[in-house]
């Protein structure tokens, strides 16, 4: 690699460690911030909803906007916003100012999440993606797996808002390395800001829908409602432009389209089963918070020792293959979780074998979802690819909520485990639909 590739991997894999980090730290101190701000615990979780909700509503604008503008211009302003609002969130002395902050951070995020990985694919060329793919899954994984204890560690020396400090100068050397990645002016293609208008409404009802489905299933309905009635619309226009923001012409491959319902519901099962691991913990075998955080550590710290091997495999062996063999290993180990209900020792591998399911079909699918997509609209399948993991991680957390609210916890939990596997198995079928003309890793490289 020369010094130029290498000083844009980096700035690529900085920005994405910095929105890992800020999400899994903020997670575990939103006790404390709930205490320090005097917000309940239910009105808490706003600070992370608020910071999803951009997510949804930015992901494809900032791909489609990426277009006209360029990828690097794009990815530079997203992590400069994200960093700028992170100080933000540090300086805010209200909870109402917090949730702004945490709302522009994820339009920050979102820019980096949507191009990240194209820019990765300019920066190494089509051939080496699939090697590049496993190095930002093992950033990830990493990341995701020493969040807490970062977090935990800032919050025992310092009150909050250093955690959000902590942001700056991984922000600011991110900013300083993006210099190296490849400069573009764009396609010359025309933004569509009704698109963008429509697209963040139908996210936005769609995503309250969710929020809301248990709490006030009334009020659920007509946001549904009126969130389809945007997506609609959205789709009318979008079907016959040239470069959609709502990528239709991505969709209609069917090796494309398989491989992002696939994402979609292996999320789903990864959400779920994460989410209802520390209540089986700490609800049913009464463990603490320490053996919690241990058992929770292998899943991600697994999904990273995976990647490097996944990349390999993909480069030989058919991606079809490898990802329905993953989400298989995912889903037996959920049904082995539901089933045996065993204590936090066979627990802890359990979620080791789940983390290597998961690392084996992640890099590979990811892998084919870039490369089935054409060279120029590949801010637009990063943005397909955000937008799968987010829907799949946000359904994952409504399946939990609402399991949790139709019956008491420990009683539900074998059963949160059992619908976790079954969307894995899920995960699979679509995968091994690939099979029939999904060519190898090489192959895949020329078409």
């Amino acid at each position: 690699m020369t010094g130029r590739e290498v000083a844009g991997t980096i700035a690529v894999l900085l920005a994405m460690a910095l929105v890992v980090l800020d999400a899994g730290i903020t997670n575990v101190a939103l006790p404390t911030i709930s205490a320090a701000l005097h917000v309940s615990p239910a009105t808490i979780v706003l600070v992370t909803s608020s910071y999803q909700l951009a997510l949804l509503m930015a992901l494809l604008p900032a791909a489609h906007v990426a277009g006209r503008y360029g990828s690097r211009r794009l990815f530079v302003l997203g992590v400069s916003i994200f960093t700028a609002a992170s100080l933000a969130a540090a300086l805010a002395s209200s909870f109402p100012a917090l949730v702004v902050a945490r709302f522009v951070q994820g339009i920050g995020g979102a820019a980096v999440m949507a191009l990240g990985i194209p820019l990765l694919r300019s920066v190494l060329g089509r051939d080496r993606l699939g090697a590049a793919i496993g190095w930002n899954a093992l950033n990830v994984a990493i990341c995701a797996a020493a969040a807490p204890a970062i977090g935990a560690f800032v919050l025992a020396a310092a009150s909050w808002p250093a955690l959000f400090l902590l942001n700056l100068p991984v922000g600011m050397l991110a900013f300083a390395a993006a210099s190296a990645l490849p400069a573009d002016s764009g396609r010359g293609t025309r933004a569509d800001p009704r698109s963008i208008v429509f697209h963040a409404a139908a996210a936005a009802l769609l995503f309250l829908a969710l929020e809301n489905l248990v709490a006030i299933p009334f009020a659920a309905a007509l946001l549904a409602f009126a969130g389809a009635a945007c997506l609609g619309f959205l789709v009318r226009r979008n079907r016959f432009r040239a470069a959609p923001l709502l990528p239709l012409d991505l969709m209609g491959d069917r090796s494309l389209r398989l491989a992002v319902s696939a994402s979609m519901l292996c999320f789903v099962a990864q959400s779920a089963g994460l989410l209802a691991l520390p209540f089986y913990l700490q609800n049913t075998l009464r463990q603490n918070a320490v053996v919690t955080g241990q058992v929770l550590a292998c899943w991600p710290l697994t999904v990273a020792l995976t990647s490097r091997l996944a990349a390999k495999l993909a480069e030989r062996v058919s991606t079809a293959t490898l990802c329905a063999s993953g989400t298989l290993i995912l889903s037996a180990a959920l049904l082995a979780i539901a089933a045996l209900q065993p204590g936090p020792v066979v627990l802890a591998f359990y979620a080791t074998v789940c983390g290597a399911g998961f690392g084996l079909f992640q890099i590979p699918n990811n892998r084919n979802l870039f490369l089935l997509a054409p060279e120029d609209r590949g801010e637009a399948a990063g943005g397909i690819q955000g937008t799968a993991r987010l829907t799949g991680q946000t359904a994952g957390g409504v399946i939990v909520s609402l399991t949790f609210t139709l019956s008491p916890p420990i009683g539900t939990l074998p059963c949160i485990f059992f619908l976790a596997a079954l969307f894995s198995l899920a995960a699979a079928l679509f995968s091994l639909r690939q099979l029939s003309h999904a060519p190898r890793g090489p192959a895949l490289c020329d078409a």
